[in-house]
């Protein structure tokens, strides 16, 4: 499998490869790669002559300089997980931060609509400015016809979503579904710091967001939020930090449904320092 650490070298080698109909797919991560990595590349290859996945740590978007220390790093074993889905069509970049950033680490501002203050907004500020940067680099760097993201962040993909309106990038953004765990909880890199017990016991993130999913048909909005705050005021393993049933494209908190209107409800939990989110459609 090839592996690119510069720009000018990943470019050339997209250039030598586009033909007529060419079709170049595109996944952005920050590695330690999982089975929810490989699923979006999966819906990549099936769609693309050629994908692109990036590795790369992205300081910007980090509020907690140790969170950023702490993040997991292993390209070798990255690499060998993507070559089980093809060594041919799949290509890696990993930059480093020089690369994307040149000698200026620094975040863009950008004018989400408010999109960027909600949840993870709140807890993270600046955070999001983080991720559209080093989006909108990958992508003039990359120059994909299609990027995809996991719906698991899915105020991080309405933030894409966002930024490609704005900046006029011909990208198109794809967003695929959660992969979970054999116990529902949604894949991510952080799951590896649960000790067994956590791990397990952290099904209940996922049970909650069912039965919110239930409730949401015929239950007023405070008393679902309620009885959330139950579940975890219950649980000593758990932290709440935030739950919230919100309107899809705003991302706003809703108090009354409306047939018109989509939603989702989003979840934040901690157990001890890891944090964990999730999401589920109401409709």
């Amino acid at each position: 499998m090839l592996v690119y650490t510069t720009n000018t070298g990943l470019i050339a080698h997209i250039n030598d490869q586009k033909k007529t109909g060419f079709s170049l797919g595109f996944v952005p991560t920050m590695g330690a790669l999982h089975k929810g990595h490989l699923s979006l590349v999966r819906q990549a290859l099936a769609a693309n002559n050629l994908v692109v996945v990036s590795i790369f740590v992205n300081p910007t978007q980090f509020n907690n300089s140790n969170d950023l220390n702490k993040y997991p790093q292993n390209l070798t074993k990255d690499v060998e997980l993507l070559e089980t889905l093809s060594k041919e069509s799949i290509i890696v970049y990993a930059p480093t931060t020089e690369e994307i950033y040149g000698n200026q680490i620094s975040a863009d501002k950008f004018d989400f609509k408010g999109l960027e203050l909600e949840m993870e907004g709140r807890s993270r500020p600046g955070h999001f400015n983080g991720v559209g940067t080093v989006v909108k680099r990958l992508f003039e760097i990359i120059l994909p016809n299609r990027a995809y993201f996991g719906e698991k962040d899915f105020q991080q993909l309405q933030i894409i979503r966002k930024m490609v309106e704005l900046t006029q990038l011909p990208v198109i953004i794809i967003g695929c579904s959660i992969e979970r765990e054999f116990n529902g909880l949604a894949m991510s890199s952080r799951n590896s710091r649960l000790k067994t017990n956590e791990f397990d016991k952290s099904a209940l993130i996922y049970k909650t967001l069912q039965t919110v999913q239930t409730k949401f048909k015929n239950h007023s909005i405070q008393t679902i939020y309620e009885w959330v705050e139950n579940q975890f005021s219950n649980q000593p393993l758990f932290e709440l930090d935030y739950f919230q049933i919100s309107e899809v494209e705003s991302l706003t908190a809703i108090k009354k449904k409306s047939i018109k209107k989509t939603y989702r409800a989003f979840i934040a939990v901690f157990v001890r320092d890891v944090r964990l989110i999730d999401n589920i459609d109401l409709n």
